[in-house]
This record gives structure tokens, sequence and C-alpha cells, in this order.
């Protein structure tokens, strides 16, 4: 569904003209925005730029502080992973924000993310499984990033640990992971995730440097 922002002129625009514009810090759009970050958890979207709107509105707003939609975003940048959006979320919150019993749960899981305890994640996951329920695709997201996290750190692993690592699977939801990225079986208890061959590769490299970026220096050394 397309948001529409209508203007004081009585023209509408879309939310991404919206935030290319000085209208990303009018007050009155951010109703308009909260919605469409509800529709993100709803539709498993990701609008990174518009969801930091909403929070440096907050910033500016504090009386419109609506903290459901904080969590929201936050959860929302969790599932991007491994790129810093958490980060740059958490630099908007507001003091009042950070003193929230939920948002430093929240803080909490992505600690545990970026020290990659996937098991002490999924413990904690399920424990505050209520908050997060409302984002579709959560949990298969978070796996992509521990997909990510085992493919730059193992060779081989081991099927049981990577079951593990990714929430406690079954072994037919594991198949899927394994063909989604592309691993292979190893006889009945190991997953190859990577080849030597794969992880190094001989380059050749070619340079060619003209003689007048060196010859300043060449002067100077006689």
């Amino acid at each position: 569904m397309a948001h529409l922002v209508k203007m004081e002129n009585g023209q509408s625009q879309t939310i991404q003209e919206m935030l290319g514009c000085i209208e990303r810090y009018n007050p009155d759009h951010l109703k308009i925005l909260e919605s469409y970050v509800q529709d993100q958890a709803k539709n498993n979207t990701y609008d990174l730029e518009a969801n930091l709107a909403v929070l440096k509105l907050y910033q500016f707003n504090p009386h419109m502080l609506n903290f459901d939609i904080t969590y929201t975003i936050l959860l929302k940048c969790l599932t991007n992973l491994p790129h810093t959006d958490f980060v740059m979320a958490k630099c908007l919150l507001l003091p009042q924000q950070m003193k929230d019993e939920n948002i430093q749960t929240i803080i909490d899981l992505a600690d545990i993310l970026e020290r990659a305890d996937f098991t002490l994640f999924w413990q904690r996951a399920e424990v505050n499984r209520t908050m997060f329920r409302h984002i579709t695709g959560f949990h298969d997201s978070i796996r992509k990033f521990v997909s990510h996290v085992v493919g730059t750190t193992f060779q081989t692993i081991k099927k049981d640990l990577l079951k593990e690592l990714l929430g406690g699977i079954e072994d037919s939801t594991l198949e899927n992971w394994i063909k989604r990225n592309g691993w292979k079986h190893q006889g009945q208890d190991l997953v190859v995730v990577a080849t030597q061959d794969d992880k190094i590769k001989t380059k050749n490299i070619t340079e060619k440097i003209e003689f007048d970026n060196v010859g300043a220096l060449m002067a100077q050394c006689i």
C-alpha cells in the first residue's frame, strides 16, 4: 500500500519524496510514518531512512513519543544485521527511551548477536517472544545473519551445532538453509560451509606506476 503525505499546499508526496526535503522534519507527518513502520513489520519490508526519520521526529517532539513504534524500529534494525542500522537507531534514542525496560532488552539482544552468542540469543528470544511476534520474518532474518557468520567462520560444522545456532531447528528446516546457502553435506554429521579453495583464491595483481608520479621522489633520493 502506497503511503502518501499531504503537504500544506494540498498536494501529496510519497514518503520517499517527503524524506528528501525539509518536510521530513514536519511533525504533522509522524502518524503516517508510524503507520509505515507498522506496515514494514507486517509485510516484511524495510526502510531504514524512514525509520530513522521517525526517531529524529521523536527527538524534536518528545511529547509525541511512541514506545511501541520505537520497539518495532529497533527490532527491524536487528533483521538487517550485519549492517550497522541498529547502532544508528540507538544513537537517536532519547534518555526516556534508553531507560525503558523493553528497549534495554532489545539492546541486550543486539549485544548478544554482535558477540555471535547465538545459543544465548535464541534462549532470550524465546523468553521475550511476544515482543517481536508482530514482525513477519523476524526469525528467518536472524537466521540469515547467523548463516552469514557461520559462512565467514567455519569450513565445516557439525549438523547438531548448526541446528542449535540456527535456533534449534528441525532437520527439514536445516535442509532448506543448507540449500539456501549453497552448503553441502559431508557424511551424516558434518556440513561443508566452504572449502579452503573458496576462502583463499590466488589473485594476480598488476600495478602500473607512471614515471611522473615517482619522479619527484626519486629526485629527492639522489
